[in-house]
């Protein structure tokens, strides 16, 4: 019997997904729970449309991240902190910092987790840091540490 999952189940698979199981487990584990649903010709072009929506704002998420990448790829993001005369600073550079610079400098939120830094930022000085975007978007920058 085919059906089509209404949550996700461990032995058998995701959300949304057809897949096909014995009549038995169907009509005496999965129906009674409500864990999945019989899959007739509509409720087959309802998970079609479903994918297909899921798909292309997935699209849409990865252009704008390209597109916001394209921006960010290769800028100088400058922080100006307070520091001592021996070069170090008085705390240490943060992602969230560093994530707000970018905001301000893109126009689009950025969250502080993305932000990848190089080990804790502790002195005046140039360094390389990168974002991620989207699964595999990543975007490198130059992070520059002035006095200020």
């Amino acid at each position: 019997m085919k059906i089509i999952l209404k949550q996700d189940v461990k032995t058998i698979g995701k959300k949304d997904e057809i897949h096909e199981v014995s009549d038995g487990y169907a009509r005496n584990f999965l129906f009674p729970r409500n864990l999945a649903a019989p899959a007739d010709a509509a409720a087959l072009n309802q998970a079609r449309t479903k994918s297909e929506a899921k798909a292309h704002h997935e699209a849409e998420a990865r252009g704008a991240a390209e597109e916001l990448a394209a921006k960010i790829k290769g800028q100088v993001v400058t922080a100006k902190v307070k520091g001592g005369a021996s070069g170090k600073l008085y705390g240490k550079v943060t992602g969230k910092e560093v994530a707000e610079l970018l905001t301000a400098l893109t126009g689009t939120e950025i969250d502080k987790k993305k932000v990848e830094l190089p080990s804790a930022i502790k002195e005046f000085g140039s360094y390389d840091a990168s974002v991620r975007l989207y699964a595999g978007i990543v975007a490198p920058f130059k992070l520059k540490v002035e006095e200020l």
